[in-house]
């Protein structure tokens, strides 16, 4: 990386102490006190720079490298060029990502606006409010009635926090978010524009048209969860909607009310997931999942990307498609698409 604006080149990390962090080998001792600033992709790091590559495939790439040092696997050393540090793990991207929070911690969570830690006098905050030390709230901030932020924790420009939100420790509410009916745990960090705890969509249709059905339920957003940019969660209409511990939310996702999603689960980007829908820890969905309403999806289960799930899915499944399906039917009905496609091709074209 060549523009160092927003995310400083850090002052270097012998490669010794960096292949212990990272639990790899460096095969060749001459490299110990060579310094790492910065990472790259593989195809323009250069000198003082770490990359990485993790399929054999690729191998022929390494010709040309003029990176300081790679992390790669074992089958690969030999083809690392001479003058190059290789760092020999299991798994180089994960540690790719390590090294990563190593060289640009600053890049680990949002940064102020304006620099300037405090709560401002241009915020707004509610007399009932209450913090613990450390907490800033920026210029523009809105904060109500009894609300409750946490050690370490900030509120950016433009945030608004509802009354009686709690917000735990060490977390980062990004410019222009809102939060209503909605409690946080620690370590949490939601990106700019996002929506939680605003009212589900209930209605009861009758002959005079729609009837509005009270949304009186909670958000609860365990701790360590990212939420992404312009994404909304609904709070419940008389249960709560749950997010659980570790899971990654990616932006301009939808989640409806009730809805429980388990531990350390990854939504992709323009998921959206109907009311009352239950995820089991770990489940994967995919970019532009729909998922139906009152629908469970279990442990450990993934969805390619735009698939709309209309049944159950069990633990561990691998599904895809319209409707979802287990990936093996999915495939297989690709695949009898196609050959039905090319067959009426090649009959038309034989007629002509």
């Amino acid at each position: 990386m060549d523009d160092f604006r927003f995310f400083p080149q850090h002052e270097g990390i012998e490669l010794e102490r960096l292949a212990s962090a990272l639990k790899a080998e460096l095969p060749d001792p001459a490299f110990a006190q060579v310094l790492i600033h910065g990472l790259a992709p593989l195809s323009r790091a250069k000198q003082g720079e770490l990359t990485f590559i993790n399929a054999r495939r690729r191998a022929d790439a390494l010709a040309g490298l003029k990176a300081t040092a790679i992390l790669c696997t074992q089958e690969l050393v030999d083809r690392v060029p001479e003058g190059c540090a290789a760092l020999v793990c299991k798994d180089p991207q994960f540690a790719f990502a390590i090294a990563g929070q190593m060289l640009y911690p600053d890049a680990m969570r949002p940064s102020l606006v304006l620099g300037e830690p405090g709560v401002s006098e241009k915020a707004v905050v509610s007399a009932s409010a209450r913090f613990e030390d450390d907490v800033t709230i920026e210029a523009g901030a809105i904060v109500g009635d009894d609300v409750e932020i946490g050690r370490g924790s900030v509120i950016s420009a433009g945030a608004v926090i509802g009354p009686g939100c709690s917000i735990g420790r060490n977390c980062h509410i990004s410019p222009n978010v809102t939060l209503q009916c909605a409690f946080l745990g620690n370590r949490v960090i939601v990106h700019p524009g996002a929506r939680v705890g605003q009212d589900g969509f209930g209605y009861s249709p009758s002959a005079t048209g729609l009837t509005k059905i009270v949304q009186v339920g909670r958000v609860i957003i365990q701790d360590d969860v990212e939420i992404g940019a312009n994404t909304t969660i609904d709070r419940g209409a008389l249960d709560d909607t749950v997010i659980g511990e570790g899971t990654k939310i990616d932006n301009l996702v939808q989640i409806g009310h009730n809805v429980t999603v388990g531990r350390h689960c990854v939504l992709v980007s323009q998921v959206g997931i109907s009311g009352s829908v239950i995820l089991g820890d770990g489940v994967m969905l995919g970019g532009s999942v729909g998922v139906n309403g009152h629908l469970t999806i279990g442990d450990g289960a993934q969805i390619a990307g735009m698939s709309a799930v209309a049944g159950d899915v069990p633990a561990g499944a691998r599904w895809g498609g319209i409707p979802a399906r287990p990936m093996r039917a999915f495939l297989k009905d690709v695949a009898e698409m196609n050959a039905r496609a090319f067959g009426r091709r090649k009959k038309g074209a034989g007629n002509e």
